[in-house]
């Protein structure tokens, strides 16, 4: 277990690395000159060489990426040419929205999309099993932000029931922040809900069909206890992987749904850096939604070895 953690944390270091530097590279690929954006009107040739130099950007690539990469292992994400201030306490602020929200999804959608698999499962072929593929194939068809937008015009417009924002100031009240939360996070679960009915259903099918369990009905144990003791545990355990995926696309700040709803997440932020050209901060979200992928992949496998001592990872 020790040698495999290790391994996996060493892993994780060599993939961020490296991910670090295609973010770097790819910011710096990017059409246009960030000098230039930001003069604007005022951008002459004298005012555009004098602000690139004032900024360090007359300096080769390999330079600039050793001390940016650096500063983030230090803990220094540099300053924002848009919000004109540091980048870790935006970072900070952003992430707690986004974590706030991944948890509020995966509180909803986990068990709805288990319980819905397991059920189609049981019902393999039924009525009920052919209803809820029905819904989830109509779910997993529509992108995350026409259901957005459907939701706004639904609730927002019409019914008036809940706000058509979920921009939420500082020191807004429980009432106020959960109101503003409703349709993100049910136009999220519908995201996710599609994936992980139909994942948890075929592996609760191929797990009934196992050898193991035809042995426990020949012992004499009821239809109850061989699927809550046998086939549910075996079942669910490959669904962690889905899981662990979600969490990663949650926490990378689902930047459409976050964009239509104006909540004030990691994926409001990199559009914000995108428009704004602001490149210090696009590459400090950049690495921030890798690493969330890449920590949540890990913590399937960790989970993984938990629930299941027999699995041994060479």
């Amino acid at each position: 277990m020790t040698q495999f953690l290790l391994r996996r944390l060493i892993s994780v270091i060599i993939i961020l690395f490296f991910v670090s530097i295609v973010v770097f590279a790819v910011t710096e690929i990017l059409p246009g000159d960030t000098a230039t954006f930001m003069l604007g009107q005022r951008a002459t040739p004298d005012l555009v060489v004098a602000l690139q130099k004032q900024m360090g950007l007359d300096r080769p690539v390999t330079v600039r990426y050793i001390e940016w990469i650096t500063g983030v292992l230090r803990g220094d994400w540099g300053k924002s040419l848009y919000f004109k201030t540091d980048i870790g306490p935006i970072l900070q602020q952003r992430l707690q929205k986004t974590i706030l929200l991944t948890f509020l999804t995966m509180l909803v959608g986990t068990p709805l999309g288990m319980g819905l698999g397991i059920i189609a499962g049981l019902n393999q072929g039924q009525r009920l099993d052919q209803a809820i593929m029905i819904f989830t194939t109509l779910v997993i068809s529509i992108p995350s932000f026409v259901v957005a937008i459907f939701l706004v015009i639904i609730f927002a417009a019409w019914l008036q029931w809940l706000p058509a924002s979920s921009m939420i100031a500082s020191d807004a009240t429980v009432g106020q922040m959960s109101s503003r939360l409703v349709l993100p996070v049910i136009t999220l679960v519908a995201g996710m809900l599609a994936h992980l009915t139909r994942h948890t259903r075929s592996s609760l099918i191929a797990v009934l069909q196992d050898d193991y369990l035809r042995t426990a009905r020949s012992k004499g144990l009821t239809h109850r206890t061989v699927i809550l003791r046998h086939a549910l545990p075996n079942a669910l355990l490959p669904t962690i992987t889905v899981i662990a995926l979600n969490v990663g696309w949650l926490l990378s700040g689902a930047v459409l749904v976050e964009a239509v709803f104006a909540y004030p997440g990691l994926g409001q932020l990199m559009m914000q850096a995108i428009s704004s050209r602001d490149i210090p901060l696009l590459q400090a979200v950049a690495l921030v939604m890798a690493a969330a992928f890449t920590l949540s992949n890990l913590a399937a496998d960790l989970l993984y070895l938990w629930l299941n001592p027999m699995i041994r990872y060479e």
